[in-house]
């Protein structure tokens, strides 16, 4: 069978290549509901060494993504991707065996390099195999299944937070089985047909225009770097904040319980699933700027609103609450849109590899220091993520648009192609 043929089921590789974001997903919020508050009590962990694992996970995270997109766009979407999800089982058993500090930073660092390198393959494979005028769509289908994965995982969570460090090993465990499973799937994929077009036209000589990664640092593709980064970053480092460590705000700021917390989370996200799934209608449409703009608004008022009406489990729950629905409409949704239209092919998974890095760098860098910084005092950390969450807003609503247009660089793709 020809391996460049169009697959009859671009829904079906949206699936097997959108788990990434299932897994990644997954495996940063289990790891900061097992590390930061399942399994301190056995392993004696105090809040620096919380951190530092957490920390080495999200850099991890950013390391995987800059190696893997590079070697995406060089060996293909297919062989990255899993490889990668085989290191994802790995990492999680690690992190399931673990019986203290030492063996919880190597199971941290080898998921979190897994996750990284997963990400940027796996959303140009959804992009490259989707039709036109739905590929938006299928993409944006990816961040619904993120949803999901932190779904799930609350509601797991919630049902075993009260076996203390072995519920932490069982979430753990089960995050084995969903990566085994996805990796026997995923093998019987085919490689990006729009990929191999491309680099067989490397391969026999042919021109290809936006091939060579010095091209990544000047117009018309750096703006769009620039611009995809600094967006990315400035979102994540709520978005991780809330992830990561929003179970561990919820015991140590404001008293409450994890099993309350991971309830909340499971309602939250359900609404943001069903908005997810409506803004896979509008995002290839005219309404994706309106829409865009209102979930910018609603991430900033989440983490405005107990800066207003004072910390209690109900303003931190309405946190979690508002930035997950906002977070539909904006936040990674549109990162991972953007990122497929405003690189070609042979360059897409560099690009997204280098963006992704940026932006986890800056969030474990203040992750290092979150759990210390939030017990001390929680205004500080929710005013500076409320200010970056309006800077980034204004990245997408003011300078994004401006950028030459995803339309214009794929039509140039294709006729050097």
């Amino acid at each position: 069978m020809d391996s460049t043929a169009t697959p009859a089921r671009p829904w079906r590789t949206a699936l097997l290549a959108g788990m990434a974001s299932f897994l990644d997903s997954s495996a940063l919020v289990s790891a900061g509901i097992v590390v930061g508050t399942l399994y301190p009590e056995s392993m004696s962990l105090s809040d620096g060494q919380i951190g530092l694992v957490l920390g080495l996970q999200t850099l991890s995270f950013a390391l995987g993504a800059l190696v893997g997109g590079r070697l995406g766009d060089r060996f293909g979407r297919r062989r990255i991707f899993t490889w990668s999800l085989a290191a994802y089982a790995l990492g999680a058993v690690l992190l399931a065996a673990a019986t203290g500090p030492g063996p919880l930073v190597i199971g941290a660092v080898v998921i979190g390099l897994a996750i990284g390198a997963d990400l940027p393959v796996s959303l140009a494979m959804i992009n490259e195999e989707a039709p036109e005028g739905r590929k938006a769509g299928l993409v944006v289908f990816s961040s619904v299944l993120w949803n999901v994965g932190i779904a799930v995982t609350m509601l797991v969570s919630a049902l075993l937070s009260g076996l203390g460090a072995v519920g932490g090993r069982i979430l753990f465990g089960y995050l084995v089985v969903v990566a085994l499973v996805v990796l026997g799937l995923r093998l019987t994929m085919r490689e990006s047909a729009e990929w191999r077009r491309a680099r067989n036209a490397v391969e026999s000589g042919e021109s290809v225009r936006f091939r060579d990664l010095p091209q990544l640092l000047r117009p018309p593709l750096l703006p769009g770097l620039l611009a995809t980064a600094l967006y990315y970053a400035m979102w994540n480092v709520g978005a991780n904040t809330m992830g990561q460590f929003g179970s561990f705000l919820h015991v140590n700021v404001v008293g409450g319980d994890v099993a309350t917390y991971s309830l909340f989370s499971t309602v939250g996200l359900g609404v943001g699933l069903v908005a997810g799934v409506v803004f896979m209608r509008y995002v290839d449409t005219a309404a994706r700027g309106p829409l865009f703009a209102a979930g910018s608004a609603i991430i900033v008022l989440a983490w405005v609103l107990p800066l207003v009406v004072g910390f209690s489990e109900f303003s931190l729950l309405a946190t979690l609450l508002l930035s997950g629905l906002g977070s539909a409409f904006a936040g990674e949704t549109l990162y991972k849109v953007w990122s497929q239209e405003l690189f070609p092919t042979l360059l897409r998974t560099t690009a997204q590899g280098v963006t992704i890095a940026f932006g986890r760098v800056v969030a474990a860098l203040i992750g290092f220091a979150t759990p210390a910084l939030a017990t001390a005092g929680a205004g500080g950390t929710f005013a500076g993520v409320a200010v970056l969450a309006l800077l980034a807003a204004g990245i997408g609503l003011l300078w994004i648009p401006r950028l030459p247009g995803a339309r214009q660089l794929t039509s140039v793709e294709k006729n050097a192609l």
